[in-house]
């Protein structure tokens, strides 16, 4: 009861507020609240302003504040093992060749245009992304002989289903941005509905995996083990006082796109760390408060990880999404402005939030540490 209690909680409050605050703010300000519920979205309602260097210089400054620290510790102790050594490698997996084989013919066939693979062309995402999770469950089997695939298959086959139901909350959150549309193809709400749900379901999986493997890294392990700790005093009125503000930033940023859109995703992140945090509950920056950077360290670069892969394949893609950041939309790499990219930080210490979540659930028993 305490451990659904756990995962209950977090997650009806999250539902409710993500889904209720910013249809209450568009309310009170008087928007149509009708095209915002439109399915497919399609019509464009929102201007964005053009690039500015202010604020352009403001955000870099502010991501560069978080993202130097890491990277300076990271080059410094690369190449740097574990106390107990390298550990013993296995074999390439054969379905990790065969996830290469079917991501090289996938990723062929996305960026090509052949008459009679037409009917096919707009879903090659869901293909691409299944190999990679595949190859990347093949890369950590290979450094260590475990790999998420097959130490938790059961957790593993989960993460599909309530990685398309994660998702589906941020295009839901997007409708009051419109910071990326999709092109390339109309489909009917069914349509939409089913095609879009596919990929989706590969996002948990794809993050999660790649944070396994990451985790197997002996320089992460060896820099950001035992690394200056943060401790709150009062950790509970400031759990509140964020939640309040999320809440409130929630209910605006249907009235304040161009102002609040970053909150798309920080807000999720900081609510359910701020729930967990008001229960005495573990959550995602319990590590940090110990010293131990590692698990935000390794799930922020796993996500990042991905979003480059997701940018690479989108760019010559059938149906494909462009975005529209507003002040930042220059500079791009693939359809993404540059400073877009630093929304997959916080986006894979959602992923991990979600992952722990899930792993709470009495059905999964881990009988393996966590690695790195």
């Amino acid at each position: 009861m305490l451990i659904m209690r756990r995962f209950l909680i977090p997650c009806i409050v999250l539902s409710g507020m993500l889904i209720g605050l910013p249809l209450l703010g568009i309310t009170a300000g008087g928007l149509p609240l009708q095209r915002y519920l439109e399915f497919p979205p399609v019509s464009r309602y929102i201007r964005h302003p053009p690039f500015s260097w202010p604020v352009f210089a403001l955000y870099l400054i502010f991501i560069l504040a978080w993202v130097l620290p890491v990277v300076i510790r990271g080059v410094r102790t690369h190449g740097v093992e574990r106390p107990n050594g390298r550990p013993a490698r296995s074999r390439f997996p054969w379905w990790g060749w065969a996830g290469l084989a079917s991501g090289t013919i996938a990723w062929i066939l996305a960026w090509t245009r052949f008459p009679w693979f037409s009917a096919l062309q707009p879903h090659t995402f869901t293909p691409l992304w299944l190999s990679l999770i595949l190859v990347v469950n093949a890369l950590a089997f290979r450094h260590s002989g475990r790999c998420l695939m097959l130490d938790r298959p059961r957790f593993f086959l989960v993460l599909f289903p309530f990685s398309a139901l994660f998702w589906w909350f941020f295009e839901y959150l997007n409708r009051f941005v419109q910071n990326w549309h999709y092109i390339g193809r109309g489909f009917d709400p069914l349509e939409y509905l089913v095609y879009a749900t596919l990929p989706f379901s590969t996002v948990l999986p794809a993050v999660l995996s790649v944070r396994e493997w990451m985790n197997r890294w002996g320089w992460l392990g060896a820099g950001f083990r035992d690394v200056f700790p943060v401790r709150l005093r009062h950790p509970k009125p400031l759990a509140a006082a964020v939640l309040c503000l999320s809440g409130f930033g929630l209910a605006g940023i249907g009235v304040w796109p161009n102002l609040l859109f970053p909150l798309l995703w920080v807000s999720p992140l900081l609510i359910v760390v701020s729930l967990q945090a008001l229960m005495a509950q573990p959550h995602v920056f319990s590590g940090p408060a110990r010293g131990d950077w590692r698990p935000v360290v390794s799930s922020a670069l796993a996500a990042l990880f991905c979003g480059i892969f997701w940018e690479t394949w989108n760019f010559f893609s059938l149906a494909k999404w462009k975005y529209t950041v507003p002040y930042v939309q220059r500079f791009h790499i693939f359809e993404m402005p540059l400073l877009g990219y630093a929304g997959y930080l916080p986006f894979g210490l959602e992923c991990l939030t979600v992952g722990k979540l899930l792993e709470g659930l009495p059905i999964f028993s881990r009988t393996d540490p966590e690695p790195g």
